[in-house]
């Protein structure tokens, strides 16, 4: 697909999804913006990405709103415009419902959903005056269906789903788009953690009786942020092997 002249922001671009997505991007010309708060490693993937027209770095807590609202006022001073959003910053802090501290329930709802809402808030007005963009929010088909010990994670993933299907409403007549993609289980570093238990677990409920790869997300991020996905807004798309009914 085809990025060339287009000015994409990707947060949690340090690694794991979100660096693919970047370079599914760069490998379509587009100039990057890598957001994430793991400063070294954002170093080497905006190192390890090629074929982008060019490619830069914000070390940014996306929860912090001023820092956000600063460094979207600075990447449209130096590029001219913002094209794509992409909110893949994400964490979990697993456990069951009884044994779930309230600080673990507040930080995934604080990273997961209110930095998905700054971003979009702050980035959606510059493509307001632009007439035209592109918002690709990272879900879960956790946030779909549910998973026993992610009641704070499957919220907020829910949450960005009622977020993207409102914002793709409010924006649709400036010819914004706000779409989402719901990750099944992918093989992250994020997934590399689980016990075999769990990944055995995983793996039965799965149709296809595999985990994802981080490209599989990232093509579908992709292409709804491409031009041939310029009719679609207010979508939740899958990628999980066939998980979510």
């Amino acid at each position: 697909m085809n990025f060339e002249g287009k000015t994409a922001i990707v947060t949690g671009a340090a690694r794991g999804i979100g660096l693919e997505i970047a370079r599914t991007l760069a490998e379509g010309g587009a100039t990057l913006v890598l957001v994430d708060v793991l400063e070294d490693a954002l170093q080497e993937a905006a190192a390890s990405l090629q074929g982008a027209a060019s490619v830069q770095t914000r070390a940014v807590d996306v929860t912090d709103e001023a820092a956000v609202e600063a460094m979207i006022d600075e990447v449209v001073e130096e590029t001219g415009r913002i094209d794509i959003l992409v909110n893949n910053a994400g964490i979990t802090r697993d456990d069951l419902l009884l044994r779930m501290d309230a600080d673990e329930w507040d930080l995934v709802l604080k990273v997961n959903l209110k930095g998905t809402f700054l971003m979009t808030k702050h980035a959606s007005r510059y493509m307001v005056r632009q007439k035209g963009g592109r918002i690709v929010n990272l879900a879960s088909v956790s946030g779909l269906v549910g998973n026993p010990g992610q009641a704070n994670y499957s919220a907020s993933k829910a949450g960005v789903v009622g977020f993207t299907r409102t914002v793709a409403r409010e924006l649709a007549r400036k010819n914004i788009t706000c779409n989402a993609v719901a990750p099944g289980f992918i093989d992250t570093e994020m997934t590399r953690v689980l016990s075999d238990k769990a990944k055995e677990n995983a793996l039965a409920a799965i149709p296809m009786k595999r985990m994802g790869e981080a490209a599989d997300v990232a093509r579908a991020v992709a292409f709804l942020a491409s031009d041939d996905a310029a009719y679609i807004t207010g979508h939740v798309l899958p990628v999980d092997g066939g998980m979510a009914p």
